[in-house]
């Protein structure tokens, strides 16, 4: 018996509708690549046709050991000895090998959705869960119609859950991927305005996180943000058993009494159905507690009690980039959430950071793409929050938050305390000149501007 995703050559090509062209069909395969540069040796490449295309590189990959191809087009290679498999469309092909490896193995699948969280609700989950079933988890953020593929081609026979996360750009791509991997366990985190460069409105956004509730297994279960009133609207027709999350009155697991200690975090009473039990919870912000109740909402479904995750709760960190801790010398602290960002997320960061001890409160905030015609009047927002929550200094990196700059001067914001940046890196050396001892700086913007090269330039100071 086999234990991890090894398939030989011949299911492989049955798998996936492909013609052999060269190669021994009892070849078997257990490792499965997209990237050449990624090639550690046995590996089957898969010729993707992306920005660029994959079939330029089915002989590098060849050359770093990959023991196998699947292509779409004729490649000339000097490789006898590799299996190649034809296909009509490599991506199709991808996610029909992940699609049939999941028919094998049989794994609950949870499916995490949302605007904003779905990378740490995951991390969450798979930390809670671990406690009590064996689980795989999708790495970094892969949540698209690649990454989720890859995951779940890393499924060993004794994985009994695998915690993916299913992110989208517009309508049509979360169904693709629950007709991949159907989830058991459905989870919303939020809807918040994010990609409206793409649709016309939230509820337009609504409406394509709504197809995972569409693509859950019968008989499946959705863990909803009890507090989103669009969550609650999109999922009036589900079927299933709803599980509600969140700080009101009314969510089956919910936080109530909320303190804020400082740099020691936040303390709750959890509400877990009928349990109570008051915990301390190490990240600082009220973005990240709602995403440990949708973790722990999957948890209470998955009928893990209350006395084994306590201890779990103290102990989990934030993921890369998204609200660690980083000490400077000289007492200065930086919150690194430089990974993305969105309005409500901002918002959030903003407030909760603010209780933070500082001499100076500093938040260095770069653009939020995406955001369609609706872009300046968010920034503008942005700027007046910076100003209501209490900081000193407001530095934005990129041209559409220059209208951050505009809504803090509006709430009486003094120029002295504003300054824009074309860039990343002319930000950072700013700033590294610019900050003093016992300084909190709060770094956050979208994805595409970078702001990581800051924390890069700040870390120079010394840790």
């Amino acid at each position: 018996m086999r234990k991890m995703a090894e398939l030989n050559l011949n299911e492989i090509i049955n798998f996936v509708n492909g013609k052999l062209i060269q190669g021994d069909l009892s070849s078997r395969f257990k490792k499965f690549c997209i990237d050449s540069r990624l090639i550690e040796g046995g590996e089957l490449f898969f010729a993707i046709k992306g920005r660029r295309d994959g079939h330029e590189f089915v002989n590098d990959a060849f050359e770093k050991g990959a023991k196998g191809a699947i292509i779409s087009e004729n490649v000339i290679t000097k490789y006898k000895d590799r299996a190649i498999v034809f296909v009509s469309d490599t991506l199709k092909a991808l996610q029909e090998l992940g699609k049939n490896v999941v028919s094998i193995y049989r794994p609950k699948i949870i499916g995490i959705t949302g605007s904003a969280g779905k990378t740490t609700v995951k991390e969450f989950t798979a930390e809670i869960l671990k406690s009590s079933f064996e689980v795989l988890k999708a790495e970094k953020n892969y949540n698209n119609h690649l990454g989720v593929p890859l995951t779940l081609l890393k499924l060993e026979r004794n994985h009994e859950i695998a915690v993916l996360e299913m992110g989208m750009s517009s309508r049509g791509e979360i169904r693709r991927l629950t007709e991949i991997a159907p989830p058991d366990i459905s989870v919303i985190t939020n809807i918040n305005p994010v990609h409206l460069q793409f649709f016309s409105s939230l509820e337009e956004i609504a409406l394509a996180k709504k197809e995972i509730l569409e693509g859950t297994r019968q008989n499946g279960v959705a863990i909803l943000n009890f507090d989103d009133p669009l969550v609650i609207k999109i999922s009036e027709d589900f079927n299933g058993e709803k599980i509600y999350f969140g700080l009101k009155p009314g969510a089956f697991v919910r936080a109530e009494n909320i303190e804020f200690k400082g740099f020691n975090g936040i303390y709750f009473d959890l509400i877990y159905g009928e349990q109570k039990e008051r915990v301390n919870f190490k990240l600082l912000s009220i973005s990240y507690l709602y995403d440990l109740l949708a973790a722990l909402g999957v948890a209470f479904f998955m009928d893990i009690k209350l006395e084994n995750i306590k201890e779990i709760i103290s102990q989990l960190k934030p993921a890369s980039m998204r609200g660690e801790i980083i000490r400077l010398k000289k007492s200065i602290t930086i919150i690194n959430d430089s990974y993305n960002s969105n309005p409500k997320a901002l918002e959030f960061a903003l407030k909760d950071y603010s209780h933070l001890p500082a001499k100076r409160k500093i938040a260095v905030l770069g653009d939020m793409l995406e955001l369609g015609k609706d872009s300046p009047y968010f920034h503008f927002r942005a700027g007046e929050k910076v100003v209501d929550f209490g900081y000193d200094y407001l530095i934005t990196v990129g041209k559409e938050s220059e209208k951050m700059l505009d809504g803090a001067l509006s709430k009486g914001m003094g120029n002295n305390n504003l300054f824009n940046f074309e860039d990343s890196e002319k930000a950072g050396e700013f700033l590294a000149e610019f900050i003093k001892e016992g300084d909190l700086i709060l770094i956050k913007g979208s994805r595409g501007i970078k702001m990581e090269k800051i924390i890069d330039k700040l870390k120079e100071i010394g840790e």
